[in-house]
């Protein structure tokens, strides 16, 4: 069973929040701002906060730039995961990733099924790594943040959740780009 090991320290993480959308502002973003409010309430640094517009080519490079900087250690976007023409998030990111988290996209799925039964099934909510920096796709409604935060990131980002969470792992995740001189902790 999962738990707290107080004896831990608390180590903040520094995350970076993109909202894919054609139609927000950071004014009326209500996913992004749900996800920055708990970010910073979790103790964490809001290290990057942006809105692009459902384009690929905008949703990779700002992603991929976020990686490449040594001053984020997590990507959440917001938007962009559904079946419409305009949703592409997964397909702008996917491809990048060096590891793919299966388990971050059916565990997003199983909580939401208990809130919204089958409508899940209309979320490509995914997830994986890219240049030693995790980045998690979310769908763009608040509800859904709040369950990817609530349900999974909030524990996965403490380092004193026990018996494993990414925090511990993160110094590991560079391991190849040590070698050939890419992003370092």
């Amino acid at each position: 069973m999962a738990m707290a090991d107080e004896t831990r320290p608390f180590i903040p993480v520094r995350i970076a929040v993109l909202t894919v959308s054609d139609s927000r502002t950071l004014a009326d973003d209500k996913s992004g701002q749900t996800l920055a409010d708990r970010i910073t309430e979790a103790g964490h640094v809001l290290a990057a906060r942006d809105i692009v517009t459902d384009d690929k080519e905008k949703i990779r490079e700002r992603v991929l730039g976020w990686s490449q900087d040594k001053n984020i250690d997590v990507v959440i976007t917001t938007g962009g995961t559904g079946f419409t023409g305009r949703d592409v998030t997964p397909e702008a990111l996917e491809p990048i990733f060096e590891k793919r988290m299966d388990g971050f996209s059916e565990v997003f799925h199983r909580i939401s099924y208990d809130k919204i039964g089958t409508s899940t099934v209309q979320s490509r909510a995914t997830g994986g790594v890219l240049n030693a920096t995790f980045v998690f796709v979310l769908p763009g409604s608040p509800g859904a943040c709040k369950d990817a935060w609530d349900g999974i990131l909030k524990a996965q980002l403490d380092y004193r959740h026990m018996p494993c969470n990414f925090v511990e792992i993160m110094p590991r995740l560079d391991e190849h780009l040590r070698r050939s001189g890419g992003k370092s902790s």
